[in-house]
């Protein structure tokens, strides 16, 4: 049966204390109060520089068995490298401890530059790069580089899983017809990226799971949003899991720390 996950994009934040976060929580413990009321999390730390082992063990420990784990991939692949000659640093990056996440793990999002234009031959190379299993992750992981030392590698799986893909463009081009068919000929989700107008908000279903991302609709980053658009989010959601797809939703409206509860009011209505 197909399951809607909600959650945040990420999750310190110094302005979620003594609101979302208790007053007194230890900072230790922000990511066990989060997953006892969220269902999800985007870790994205990940973009910007490799994580270890341990952190990925850190987070699996403080969650529950059925919780969600989508991993931003690093932001050397898609805006330093944008996508060329990638093979090194994805092994790298899987070398890096995703794997540590077991269960947990759910897909891994890659974010597009604004001016990075869809180019065909570039975007086919790149999908078809990706591991599709933690297995062929594993095996990809070995090739890591000497940029990875052995003891902050994690090169195995504990069993052999789907692996999920999600891409977020930021070019209008993106939305043509021939790079949505190419995204849903490999099974890679083409996210729903919610926005005040910074970059185009593309909406097709590309893959067996829909990912959602809400950056703030009127004021990126940082507007809430309302009880209406609540509503039209869960009834989108709700249509997609009837459709027989997993939704993932995660808010990235975090500024003002609306995020979470912003997360925790879509929940409410799904679960009604």
């Amino acid at each position: 049966m197909a399951v809607i996950s909600v959650g945040t994009s990420g999750w310190r934040y110094a302005c979620w204390r003594g609101d979302f976060y208790p007053r007194g929580l230890p900072q230790r413990r922000e990511l066990e109060h989060l997953a006892s009321r969220l269902t999800a999390l985007e870790l994205n730390s990940s973009f910007y520089s490799l994580q270890r082992p341990t952190t990925y063990q850190r987070i699996a420990g403080e969650t529950p068995d059925d919780f969600v784990v989508a991993v931003k991939g690093g932001r050397y692949l898609t805006h330093l490298r944008r996508l060329r000659d990638v093979r090194a640093p994805l092994a790298n990056f899987l070398a890096s401890g995703v794997l540590a996440l077991g269960p947990r793990l759910g897909p891994l999002l890659w974010q597009l530059p604004p001016d990075l234009r869809y180019d065909e031959r570039l975007v086919a190379d790149f999908l078809d790069l990706l591991p599709r299993t933690t297995g062929a992750a594993a095996e990809l992981a070995r090739e890591h580089d000497d940029k990875l030392a052995d003891d902050r590698a994690l090169t195995t799986t504990d069993a052999d899983r789907p692996l999920r893909h999600a891409l977020e463009p930021r070019h209008a081009s993106f939305g043509e017809p021939e790079a949505v068919e190419l995204l849903r000929d490999r099974g890679v989700a083409l996210v729903v990226s919610d926005n005040p107008g910074a970059w185009p908000c593309f909406d097709e279903v590309t893959a067996d799971h829909v990912y959602v991302r809400l950056h703030g609709h009127t004021e990126l980053y940082a507007s809430g949003y309302s009880s209406r658009s609540l509503d039209a989010w869960a009834r989108r959601c709700r249509a997609w899991r009837a459709d027989g797809r997993d939704v993932l939703v995660f808010f990235d409206n975090d500024a003002r720390g609306r995020a979470p509860h912003d997360a925790e009011a879509l929940l409410a209505r799904l679960e009604v």
